[in-house]
């Protein structure tokens, strides 16, 4: 019999996320109800949404101590009491940190057989999808816009910024420290990219847009987001998608310049999560393939090994130091 293992939150934080908030522990394999499914893990997306949701309630339920951590992760049925699935199908599932888990069959989302897998939570899945909506739903970017994207070297903010070329826009990135803002330029192709962390960011902000900012995606909130709307233009827009400088604060702290320059400047700042525009899901898939097809996306896979690095994987992401999607190998793909 396969062996299960979980990643139990032992505390909530207060402050900074530390290894020591988890444990690793045996447990019981799942048993499988009516109309449920038992699923082995593949991949688990690694995102700052999880830290969020240890703070409340957001979107969807907080995560509580003594929860196995949430998080969305691609898998293979094992075993179903539902017809709309069979032993050998690929699904992407809400799930926990586990080796197994059983899921409500009709939740599970039937995935094609891309390979490799980890392309199913990057490009063609959560990351890719948020950057495509988030930019194209809620930016609407017109061919010769500037777009400005924060954490670009992360798993949406590369997208974002390699999407808005394929749209005819000049793609500006921020990012931590000179090697990360070089991959972003010369590895994914950006316009330029600033480091927020030089200590000159409205000064390196104003010189790489100098025709002002058409659109923002925020990644980050606090001080950059504050900095980035003194340079937004009249009607630009703001798309808000995450606020990873904020989520291992004590004190988070909002801009300043709200809502005064929203009103100065009519801007639009909207936030938006993934899956409001689960209806276009199909038009951006198609977009997506087509521009990695013909080189215009390069897709980057930050994968690291083990359920039992799931924790410092997490840790390590909301201190900047992945490039790419990151995600959690929790077994290896299927044949």
């Amino acid at each position: 019999m396969s062996r299960n293992r979980q990643v139990i939150v032992r505390e909530l934080p207060k402050g900074a996320l530390t290894r020591d908030h988890f444990e690793l522990r045996a447990a019981d394999m799942p048993t499988v109800g009516a109309g449920e499914a038992l699923v082995r893990t593949i991949l688990m997306s690694i995102d700052a949404a999880n830290r969020a949701w240890m703070q409340g309630a957001t979107y969807r339920e907080a995560v509580q101590a003594g929860d196995v951590m949430h998080t969305y992760a691609i898998g293979e049925v094992v075993e179903a009491n539902d017809d709309g699935l069979k032993p050998g199908d690929l699904v992407a599932v809400e799930s926990r940190w586990a080796d197994y888990v059983a899921v409500n069959a009709r939740r599970a989302q039937k995935l094609p057989d891309i390979r490799p897998l980890s392309h199913l939570l990057s490009v063609y899945g959560i990351a890719g999808k948020t950057a495509y909506h988030g930019l194209v739903g809620v930016g609407r970017p017109s061919a010769g816009e500037t777009v400005v994207v924060s954490a670009a070297a992360g798993s949406v903010g590369m997208y974002v910024g390699q999407i808005a070329k394929a749209l005819g826009c000049r793609a500006v990135g921020i990012a931590g420290g000179p090697e990360k803002c070089a991959w972003v330029t010369d590895a994914l192709g950006f316009d330029a990219c600033v480091d927020y962390r030089a200590g000159n960011l409205f000064k390196d902000l104003k010189s790489a847009c100098p025709d002002g900012v058409d659109i923002y995606f925020d990644n980050v909130g606090g001080p950059v987001l504050e900095t980035v709307l003194f340079q937004m233009n009249e009607k630009g827009r703001v798309v808000c998608c995450g606020a990873v400088s904020q989520y291992d604060a004590d004190a988070p702290t909002g801009p300043r310049n709200l809502p005064g320059l929203v009103v100065v400047k009519r801007l639009r700042m909207e936030g938006f999560i993934v899956m409001d525009f689960a209806d276009q899901d199909e038009k951006a898939q198609a977009d997506l393939a087509a521009w990695v097809r013909d080189g215009r996306l390069t897709v980057v896979d930050d994968i690291v090994d083990g359920l039992e690095h799931a924790p410092g994987a997490l840790i390590g992401l909301l201190a900047g130091d992945n490039r790419g999607k990151r995600m959690v190998r929790v077994a290896p793909d299927p044949a």
